[in-house]
């Protein structure tokens, strides 16, 4: 069987169901040749993570993925192969935390006038990084209050729902140069999502990599075999990395498994292979 990998996966330290340690035994599980904690705006999961996959036999790299505004649309980039405590990365997630943490504060003072009570201290008692909305879930379900994590998002959670509150984001020039400097490489992530093709797609993409942009996840849960060749043909016209993988999240995200995705993903090992022959010759760590 072909090895493969999986470069996009979530923990509890941001907003997944597993703890990083737990995720890294769930990649060797899967029989993956190497993974990517790639937690929403924080670091704290990848010692957990790095030490862990040593024990299990698996490569793991440090990563994390940032939610950013480009012109009124949110984009999400990648950064592969961070440093755990970075002070330039952990500076910039700091202000997204806090912006987070607003945001929950209005998120549980709708639900309190819907006569739903969930102290603050619930909630940053069961997250181990960046506190969010699946935390908010999974106090809905243990109550009863909702039967599962979907249920959850669909009455209260989700950006139609009785208790939502957008999120904050970071200036897409900011999240790339910030992960540019801390020496990652910088992936788009899920291109499918952004609903852009063609030339509008392809000066996006050039845009990003005017910033630093260096690599993009042609690889994905939801993009169709259509959609992965027309990406991984973008990464080969304008020479970028290319990476991929599940999203995984647990339960948050219910019928992804990690490396599978929905069951069809597979992303080659050579991916991989190809991402550490350019930093080496960028003079950056592998």
């Amino acid at each position: 069987m072909t090895p493969t990998i999986d470069l996009h996966i979530h923990s509890n330290a941001s907003d997944g169901q597993f703890t990083p340690a737990e995720t890294v035994r769930l990649a060797g599980a899967a029989n993956l040749a190497a993974m990517a904690l790639t937690d929403h705006d924080t670091l704290a999961g990848l010692p957990e993570a790095l030490t862990t996959s040593r024990d299990a036999g698996i490569e793991c790299i440090p990563g994390c993925e940032i939610s950013a505004e480009n012109e009124g649309r949110e984009l999400h980039i990648l950064g592969l192969w961070v440093t755990p405590g970075d002070p330039q990365l952990e500076q910039a997630f700091a202000k997204l935390r806090n912006g987070r943490e607003q945001r929950n504060r209005i998120i549980l003072d709708k639900l309190a006038q819907l006569g739903i009570h969930i102290d603050y201290e619930d909630i940053l008692a069961i997250a181990k990084g960046a506190a969010g909305r699946p935390h908010i879930a999974r106090i809905l379900v243990e109550r009863g209050i909702v039967r599962d994590f979907p249920a959850a998002f669909a009455k209260y959670l989700g950006s139609h729902a009785k208790a939502y509150a957008p999120k904050p984001v970071m200036p897409l020039p900011e999240a790339i140069t910030t992960l540019k400097r801390a020496g990652a490489t910088v992936a788009l992530a899920h291109p499918y999502l952004i609903k852009e093709t063609g030339k509008p797609l392809e000066e996006l993409v050039r845009h990003c990599m005017s910033l630093g942009l260096t690599a993009i996840e042609a690889y994905y849960t939801e993009h169709s075999p259509q959609k992965t060749r027309e990406y991984l043909e973008l990464a080969r016209r304008l020479d970028l990395g290319v990476c991929g993988g599940s999203d995984f999240h647990g339960n948050v995200k219910p019928g992804i498994a990690i490396g599978k995705g929905r069951g069809k993903l597979a992303v080659p090992v050579q991916a991989l292979e190809d991402l550490k022959r350019r930093r080496l010759a960028a003079g950056l760590w592998v």
